[in-house]
């Protein structure tokens, strides 16, 4: 198995402009279009299984880190959901034909995103979307909400708040202006979410991160669309030890080689 070679696509112009490490392995569509959670690189566990699998089979798999993380240039403490979303568009716009989105986390978020603005802007080649643990709407649920009144205190004044991360030794930063650009930008719950593709949901009974009825919500909104949900009981956010990749494989499998009219609902 021939690892692909790190490639680099500028995004943005001006000031604005980053410079974005991509992995992208050549091979048959439908691809495989992996979006990484929240400070995760494109080398991690789930999407290099991802990429093993896409080796064997013969598919395409494309990858990439974010702006101001991975090997991707940029500052993290300048990202966004918008500034994410138009990185994840413009990478996603490498690939050719039809693709099935993989997200993870904030990646989940990031995914449904992207397939609601293809569809807007007539790009038909969302094939499905696999979400693992997706943080739908995560400024506004997930983070502030989360945050003690000294937090909360500190990034109103700051602008900036570091909390300790279980995935890592250092804190990870959180930043008013992320908070504010996802709260007022790309607020999904409170109205149906039309993909327009199959969803395949994997979340974990004992995940602290994103809780099982979080997911269950995001199944609740989706109204028109396809959905397998699967509740890993003992599984956590990462959902990574060898079950949990077999269980992420096999459902990517089934929605890369599945006709979409044979997929129906499950929950």
């Amino acid at each position: 198995m021939v690892d692909p070679v790190v490639e680099f696509l500028d995004v943005g112009e001006g000031d604005e402009s980053r410079r974005i490490a991509m992995l992208r392995r050549a091979g048959r569509s439908p691809g495989i279009f992996w979006i990484n959670g929240y400070r995760s690189e494109m080398v991690g566990t789930k999407a290099s299984a991802l990429d093993a699998f896409g080796a064997e089979e013969g598919i395409a798999v494309t990858r990439f880190d974010h702006s101001g993380n991975g090997q991707s240039g940029g500052d993290f403490l300048d990202g966004t959901i918008t500034r994410w979303l138009e990185e994840s568009l413009a990478v996603f716009a490498t690939t050719e034909g039809p693709q099935v989105i993989v997200g993870s986390s904030l990646g989940g978020w990031l995914a449904l995103l992207m397939a609601r603005e293809l569809r807007r802007r007539g790009i038909d080649r969302v094939k499905a979307l696999v979400l693992v643990a997706p943080a739908v709407d995560a400024t506004a649920e997930l983070m502030t909400k989360r945050m003690s009144k000294t937090e909360q205190a500190a990034l109103k004044r700051d602008g900036v708040v570091q909390r300790p991360s279980q995935y890592s030794d250092e804190p990870y930063p959180y930043t008013a202006r992320l908070i504010e650009d996802g709260n007022r930008h790309h607020l999904m719950f409170g109205r149906g979410i039309d993909v327009g593709a199959p969803i395949t949901i994997l979340q974990g009974g004992k995940d602290p991160d994103v809780p099982r009825d979080h997911a269950l919500k995001l199944v609740q909104h989706l109204l028109t669309d396809p959905v397998t949900f699967t509740l890993v009981p003992d599984g956590d956010h990462r959902l990574s030890r060898p079950e949990d990749l077999d269980l992420l494989e096999a459902a990517v499998e089934r929605e890369v080689t599945v006709p979409p009219e044979q997929l129906v609902l499950e929950l």
